[in-house]
Order: C-alpha cells, then sequence, then structure tokens
C-alpha cells in the first residue's frame, strides 16, 4: 500500500507526456524497498527515473507495457552515476528485467524510451516500471 502511494506521489505530476529529457526522484518510503511508477512516452521522448543507492545493492527493475496506440514496445536502461548515457544494463539486448548489482555509491538512473520505427513514427507507449533496491 506505502510504495503504491508513493508510486501515485511520484507520479501525479508526471501524468501527461514525457518531455525530452525529464527527471523524476524517486525515494522510498520509510520500511519500504520498492516503489511502482508509470507514465508514457512518444516518439524521441525519454523519461529518466533517478535514485540513490550504495555499492553493492542489487537493484531491481522490471518494465511493463501498459498501451500503446500501435505496436509500440518500450525499453529501458540502467546509467551508473556521472554516465554520460552509456548503460551498465541496456533493455533493448538484455529484456525487460534487470537483477544488477551496483559498482558504487551514488545516483542512478532508469532511462524509458522507445526505439526504431516505434521512435521515428512517433508511438505513444504507456508503462509501469517496478523499482527496488535491497
Amino acid at each position: 500500500m506505502k510504495a503504491a502511494l508513493l508510486a501515485l506521489a511520484v507520479s501525479l505530476p508526471f501524468a501527461g507526456n514525457a518531455c525530452a529529457q525529464t527527471v523524476a526522484d524517486v525515494h522510498f518510503l520509510r520500511g519500504d524497498f520498492g516503489a511502482m511508477v508509470s507514465g508514457t512516452i512518444t516518439g524521441d521522448e525519454y523519461f529518466d527515473y533517478r535514485l540513490g543507492a550504495s555499492g553493492g545493492q542489487e537493484l531491481f527493475a522490471e518494465l511493463m507495457m501498459s498501451d500503446t496506440n500501435g505496436n509500440g514496445t518500450v525499453y529501458f536502461n540502467i546509467l551508473p552515476p556521472g554516465s554520460d548515457g552509456v548503460a551498465i544494463f541496456n533493455g533493448s539486448m538484455d529484456g525487460n528485467v534487470a537483477r544488477v548489482t551496483l559498482p558504487e555509491d551514488g545516483d542512478y538512473t532508469i532511462r524509458v524510451y522507445l526505439m526504431g520505427n516505434d521512435r521515428d513514427a512517433g508511438k505513444t507507449v504507456g508503462y509501469n516500471l517496478d523499482l527496488s533496491i535491497q
């Protein structure tokens, strides 16, 4: 229940389409280690979710499509602290579920995006992103 409230609090300010390079900080409620966030991506937009973690912790992320205006497919990457776009997990190659042992302390970015024809044709894809750190 607490995670659902957090997800609602995180997603309400971003209920519309995400603009390119939009960032939302994800904070877990005291005593919780996870949250679900939701949104939509259109065309070449992407949405970054940022969360702090310590080296050695495990980050779990699972991305699920909730709706689309065609055959759209959504992806995510995990970027380490200070990354210039280089990912430690690439969803377009590794799938929609990640379990990554984090290499260092800092703010990690989970970037949600479209690729290929879906991006070029301006498809709109809704998604749910389940995140946890242990």
